[in-house]
């Protein structure tokens, strides 16, 4: 056990983790040449083409210091804030963490979110400065900025290339004599957290471990505490490029299980694993439950593909821990369900998953966020109304049944360089934001604190940001609670008919702008048909703005030559009572695209 190293690599995105790590796997030999390809530990279609981390991936790695055979169990994590949690996840499982650091670019702001993390759980820091060999580096003034964030050492930052293969044994080195041992008693009863789980369509569930306390051995009997099932240990094996299968894996080492289970509500990442016949006396303290940021609606466009899409949801969901779904339904679209994401990236991300992997097609309504609902009726010992959970506009009550809505807010760190300060100072004044703190971290460099309402940023906060600093400034935030605001629902109707799936809840002083573009929009994407059709969008029963798609027309006039106008009347008078009867019985099909035009209102 004192040769076991369990280490994750943690970092803004796009600063070099994965290639890293392709480098780490080369020089301890892991794989071959032959197998080897650029990200190798993506193994996604859809990380390769967006060259983004989506998941964390785990992988062990033999490492021969000073005579000694070290086993290094490595966890690749993603960069983005939309997959924070598969970070704390990985963290869980490990001593110590790369932090890497880019070194033209500097400290972002994910990297001080990601390292706060490892802090908690406290994990044992390496600096990494990567990127050396960039034109555009700055290796001196960022060593200062991680010496002001750390505390440590000039000496204690490794310098390093991905690209080059630079510094890639300095940090073999570094993990094996910095990161401590894993702590835990061989020989007590089994305690193994897991931290992952993966469906595979010929042998079931497998679940990623990583073993505290004890042994497992292939063929135990073993139980999952929170859920109280059992099952046979059919498999088990450590997690190298393929995985091996081993007889037993001992306390402080990472492995996989594969023991046939079907059921996808039967494996709950952050579980504990026992043995049956000598059951661990606690289990381990898992992972903060996941809190949903965005929620939106996924409807399968085939009504009758709703189980179909519900399997798909429970298996893609072993797979992505932080997606949250109950089953719905809307007038406009029939039976589906309500997901919670963490960001608008993770949404994009579940739907590409659910038309790729499982060939599922869905139609995703307009993203919202959870507000309250506060009543006046029964006053709460505190003096606090009785407060209800807004998750879709559908549930949202008559305004005048309730006292004030709250909403969420978060505070938004944001570091970009000094000249975009204006503009990202007046982004942040437009979305209702009000600015805390200013902080010159370096000359050019500046962090901006603000508190926002969490509804304002879901949509295209985050693209907008990137577009004014030309792609410098990065974002972190975290959700800090409820306030009271005036915010209100607003219906889109076609022909006096409200469609569920395009309201939104928006606040009063925005609702107007909103609705008029919103009609707008609609306009140029629901197709004519042979009668008028009335876009309108209301406020209760106020109707706040209005567009019309015109009839297709049919001239009946063309037969009559010359004549007398009465008869060219009776004609016209004809066809407008039609077009009125087809009115009343016509019913409008609304493309796909028009549910996504809120999301490009701007």
């Amino acid at each position: 056990m004192d040769r076991i190293r369990n280490f994750c690599i943690i970092a803004h995105i796009d600063h070099g983790k994965s290639t890293l790590a392709d480098r780490l796997l080369e020089t301890t030999q892991t794989v071959a040449d032959r197998d080897m390809q650029s990200q190798l530990l993506d193994n996604m279609d859809l990380e390769r083409e967006r060259g983004i981390t989506i998941k964390s991936h785990a992988i062990q790695m033999d490492y021969l210091y000073e005579n000694e055979k070290y086993t290094l169990n490595l966890i690749d994590t993603p960069g983005h804030v939309d997959f924070s949690y598969e970070v704390s996840r990985s963290i869980s499982a490990c001593e110590g963490a790369l932090l890497i650091i880019d070194a033209s670019q500097g400290i972002e702001a994910q990297t001080i979110s990601n390292l706060y993390l490892a802090l908690e759980h406290d994990l044992e820091i390496i600096p990494v400065l990567n990127k050396i060999d960039l034109p555009g580096a700055n290796p001196e003034e960022v060593t200062d900025q991680i010496v002001d964030l750390l505390g440590c050492g000039r000496e204690d930052i490794i310098h390093a290339s991905g690209k080059e293969g630079l510094g890639i044994t300095d940090i073999l080195e570094a993990i094996v004599e910095r990161v401590p041992a894993p702590k835990g008693d061989v020989n007590a009863p089994l305690q193994a957290l897991i931290f992952d789980s993966v469906y595979n369509s010929f042998r079931g569930i497998e679940v990623y471990f990583r073993v505290m306390q004890g042994k497992i051995r292939k063929g135990d009997k073993v139980k999952f505490v929170n859920t109280g099932k059992e099952y046979n240990a059919d498999e088990i094996g450590i997690l190298k490029l393929e995985q091996e299968a081993q007889q037993e894996i001992s306390a402080g080492n990472v492995g996989y299980l594969i023991s046939g289970i079907k059921v996808a509500k039967e494996v709950k990442v952050g579980d504990t694993i026992t043995q049956v016949d000598n059951p661990c006396g606690e289990s381990i303290q898992g992972f903060e439950e996941v809190k949903p940021m965005v929620f939106a609606g996924i409807y399968p466009v085939e009504t009758t593909d709703y189980e179909e899409l519900r399997n798909s949801m429970e298996k893609l969901q072993l797979n992505d821990a932080s997606l949250v779904w109950e089953p719905e339904t809307s007038v406009a679209l029939g039976f589906g369900f309500r997901c919670g994401f963490l960001g608008m990236l993770h949404m994009e991300i579940v739907q590409e998953r659910l038309e790729r992997e499982f060939d599922m097609t869905v139609i995703t309504t307009v993203p919202s966020v959870q507000f309250h609902a506060v009543y006046g009726d029964a006053r709460l010992p505190d003096g606090q109304g009785r407060k209800v959970d807004i998750n879709s506009p559908a549930e949202m009550p008559d305004p005048g049944s309730i006292d004030y809505m709250e909403e969420p807010f978060i505070s938004a760190q944001i570091i970009t360089k000094a000249e975009f300060v204006g503009p990202v100072i007046s982004l942040c004044m437009n979305k209702r934001g009000e600015i805390k703190n200013q902080v010159y971290l370096t000359s050019d460099r500046v962090e901006l604190s603000f508190e926002l309402p969490l509804g304002e940023i879901v949509f295209d906060f985050f693209d907008k940001l990137k577009t004014i600093s030309k792609g410098y400034a990065s974002l972190d935030y975290e959700l800090i609670g409820f306030r009271r605001s005036n915010v209100i629902k607003l219906d889109i109707m076609l022909n006096g008919d409200p469609v569920d799936a395009l309201s939104a809840v928006v606040h009063r002083d925005k609702a107007y702008e909103w609705g008029k573009r919103l009609c707008e929009k609609l306009k140029e994407l629901v197709p004519r048909q042979m009668f008028e059709i009335a876009i309108q969008a209301s406020i209760g029963q106020k109707i706040i703005a209005r567009e019309t798609v015109k009839a297709m027309r049919k001239n009946v006039l063309a037969k009559c030559y010359g004549g007398d106008i009465s008869r060219k009347r009776k004609l016209l008078e004809k066809q407008k009572k039609g077009k009125k009867r087809m009115r009343q019985v016509g019913n409008v099909e609304i493309p796909q695209e028009a549910f996504m035009a809120v999301l490009q209102i701007d």
